[in-house]
């Protein structure tokens, strides 16, 4: 079966079957019944095999059933666990509220809603959901546990906004940081020191599952910094009409996959530049191998390798979806804090020869953004809930014309006609984006003038998708796809360094 794209199931089987309890009737057939509740069956068993597009056709097709509205609250809920395991939070909201409006005695459609509430940033009212699980399940330890920690993320949030200042400067010495002896890694004197060689040695030695010294970490992340803060926050490619430059999407941590993507495509080098747009870190779990690769290039290759930032380079997913949590494993909250601060440099957008436009996510929610809006756009500090820059990291193309709501509960879905008007006022060819799992590791929004592309390919070792990347040639600007397939790495689960809070 062909995976639909993420927006036409939103559309097709979420946003248009949400309704309320008003809209139920109390009254079932057993033949009805028994038709829901093999399509719910059937969905469970898509779920299990990482199947999420069939599952969320399923459930769709139980809720369309005639049953009781307690009956109906299952499907609703199960069908809100689907969207949040692929980010649909918005949509996961209007179907646990959904399910409530069905049986408001029910205490998984409250869990589901307030782990959407999380995703969403909104702790406040996660917790008043969790509360309310309590209540129904009085002597359940793990909701009481779930309860208590959201509640406590939500007052340590409110106390950080509180001491909240401007500079958000991390000092770091590193004549402060020895080397062991018994460290057996590759070593650098200087950031001047920095070869091909070297980058390599490093990937191999990470490979075979140890860590880059927190000293050597230090000198290309500082270095990196001092890149990243003298760019705009749109940049500007230039490529020669006799070379290319390779494009991925999302890596999400995973290590294995993104060194296949070098032996596929070659090491970066300055007959070689390569553009990742954003969303290297969280879900997979060996994130810090990743970032800390892509900045050793970036900091070898300043004018040849480049970096966007997307929606997973901000310290609220980050907590969520396991980068925090693997940093300080594996080196210590100092480290974290130079990353999170280095991610406020990254710039969100880049152009290549002035026709092909890349951003994480997507575009605007109003007509006549310029790119030189973009440029101009301040990024020195955490993603905002709205605006270019939220935009920038968060919408989605959509097949449908006009603006939607998002999915996600942030930013907006935009249609090919939004996408040539910003295309046609900017005197662009294309869109590149990034930000959203596809079957094949591209697809193009209808129209053609949007093109997605995703690096990570079976996303969270479950989605079974293939990754792609994409070449650009300097003259004619067509793009070249490779799609290719995962390969194996060690059995450490995505996720293994997120907190019990964060698992939801």
């Amino acid at each position: 079966m062909e995976a639909k794209s993420e927006e036409t199931k939103t559309t097709d089987t979420s946003l248009n079957t949400s309704i309320s309890s008003v809209d139920i009737e109390d009254e079932f057939s057993e033949e009805e019944l028994k038709k829901a509740e093999e399509f719910k069956t059937k969905g469970n068993e898509s779920f299990k095999n990482g199947k999420f597009d069939q599952a969320l056709d399923h459930y769709s097709e139980a809720i369309f059933c005639k049953v009781t509205k307690k009956q109906k609250a299952i499907y609703y809920c199960n069908r809100a666990l689907v969207n949040i395991k692929l980010e649909n939070y918005a949509v996961a909201l209007f179907d646990a509220k959904d399910s409530i409006n069905c049986d408001e005695t029910y205490p998984k459609a409250y869990y589901r809603r307030g782990s959407a509430y999380v995703a969403l940033g909104q702790l406040d009212l996660a917790v008043k959901d969790f509360k309310k699980v309590c209540q129904l399940m009085p002597t359940d330890k793990d909701a009481r546990e779930k309860y208590l920690l959201t509640q406590k993320e939500y007052k340590a949030r409110e106390f950080a906004k509180c001491i909240e200042k401007d500079d958000i400067r991390v000092n770091v010495n590193i004549d402060d940081v020895p080397v062991e002896s018994t460290y057996t890694g590759p070593k650098l004197n200087t950031i001047d020191d920095l070869t091909d060689e070297w980058v390599v040695e490093m990937m191999g030695y990470m490979k075979s599952g140890k860590v880059l010294h927190k000293r050597y970490a230090y000198m290309i992340i500082l270095k990196c910094r001092e890149i990243f803060e003298k760019v705009q926050s749109l940049v500007h490619i230039s490529v020669p009409d006799d070379k290319e430059i390779t494009v991925c999407g999302d890596i999400h941590g995973q290590f294995y996959d993104l060194i296949n993507i070098f032996q596929i495509n070659g090491n970066p080098s300055q007959n070689n530049p390569y553009l990742f747009n954003g969303d290297f870190i969280d879900r997979g779990s060996f994130s810090v191998e990743v970032i800390i690769t892509l900045l050793a290039w970036k900091a070898l290759y300043p004018n040849h390798f480049f970096m966007s930032r997307g929606n997973h380079e901000s310290k609220n997913l980050n907590k969520m979806y396991g980068f925090e949590g693997e940093v300080k494993h594996k080196y210590c909250i100092k480290t974290y804090d130079l990353f999170s601060e280095l991610f406020c440099y990254l710039p969100i957008s880049h152009c290549i020869n002035k026709k092909i436009f890349i951003i994480h996510g997507g575009l605007f929610a109003k007509d006549g953004v310029k790119l030189e809006d973009i440029a101009k756009v301040n990024r020195v500090r955490e993603p905002t809930d709205e605006g270019i820059m939220c935009e920038c990291l968060w919408s989605d193309p959509c097949d449908q014309d006009g603006r939607h709501p998002s999915k996600r509960g942030v930013g907006v879905q935009f249609g090919p006609d939004v996408a040539l008007r910003f295309i046609e006022d900017n005197n662009l060819k294309l869109v590149v984006r990034s930000h959203e799992v596809k079957q094949e590791g591209y697809e193009y929004q209808k129209g053609g003038k949007v093109l997605t592309v995703f690096s990570a390919p079976n996303y969270c070792d479950q989605m079974g998708n293939k990754g792609a990347f994409v070449r650009f040639n300097g003259g004619d600007l067509e793009p070249k796809i490779t799609s290719f397939e995962k390969v194996d790495h060690p059995k450490i689960p995505p996720m293994a360094y997120a907190s019990q809070w964060n698992m939801f």
